[in-house]
């Protein structure tokens, strides 16, 4: 007995589908050869052609508006950051091209590299939600100001998971404090289980971090930021990011250290 979705002729879905597009396709029957020349009509072809040329601009169109809404929204947070003076030391825009260098050096797919940019532009959007007290506090932290800190990468991971497009890169925001030793927050990952996303930003935050003046302190000199990353590669770091990442560093350093407020040769 031939169900509903069943069909006698296993061609006459394509003829139909043609049909609706206004024009019949020639099709010969099953076992039966197709002539030399098809009798095809430029007015046949283009009336089956046309409705698929339309959907594909509309498409090509939707991922434009898809690409500039996402770029606003980046220089929207951005602009956040600005406000609450998050954004200093090295520019955030340099920060984004280590990454991206460090992932090519890696040779991670492509498609994963729009989503490593994106978290290294916002990997600090979650400090939005943590008080100007303790961001500026230019003492140590007390223990519960310090589990305060501690959640901003979760405070940027719930922002951004909720934009479409950005889920993946929420997910190098919520992990790059993480350690490769487990010793990191909020989830306690270690080696291969953080996602290289995270482990490349880590490494470039933490630098950038050791080489900011910042108002209660002054910036380290490259050397001393070189040895803590080495000291800690394989335990806090990923040993493999520290290696491709430091030759950058090296390479510009003077740019570097000139945008960040510091000298090379700074002192101790």
């Amino acid at each position: 007995m031939q169900t509903p979705m069943q069909l006698d002729n296993p061609l006459a879905a394509t003829q139909v589908a043609a049909q609706l597009a206004g024009a019949v396709i020639p099709i010969p029957p099953i076992g039966v050869a197709a002539p030399e020349s098809a009798a095809f009509s430029r007015v046949a072809l283009g009336k089956f052609a046309a409705p698929w040329v339309s959907a594909g601009i509309h498409v090509k169109q939707m991922e434009e508006q898809i690409a500039a809404l996402r770029s606003s929204l980046i220089c929207a947070f951005n602009q956040l950051l600005d406000l609450k003076d998050l954004n200093t030391g090295v520019h955030i825009t340099r920060l984004a091209e280590w990454a991206l260098h460090v992932a090519g050096e890696l040779g991670l797919d492509q498609g994963y590299l729009g989503d490593i940019e994106v978290a290294a532009l916002l990997h600090d959007i979650g400090k939005i939600g943590i008080s100007d007290a303790i961001l500026n506090k230019p003492a140590k932290l007390t223990a519960e100001e310090y589990e305060l800190m501690k959640k901003h990468p979760e405070y940027g991971w719930a922002v951004l998971r909720q934009v479409p497009g950005m889920e993946r890169a929420s997910l190098i925001i919520l992990h790059h404090h993480e350690s490769y030793d487990g010793r990191g927050y909020p989830g306690g990952l270690r080696g291969e289980e953080i996602p290289i996303g995270s482990r490349i930003v880590s490494v470039i935050d933490a630098f950038d971090a050791m080489v900011s003046s910042r108002p209660y302190r002054q910036g380290l000199p490259f050397e001393e930021a070189e040895r803590r990353l080495l000291e800690a590669s394989g335990t806090q770091f990923d040993a493999g990011v520290v290696e491709r990442f430091l030759p950058l560093a090296r390479a510009e350093m003077a740019s570097v250290f000139a945008a960040a407020g510091t000298s090379v040769s700074t002192a101790l």
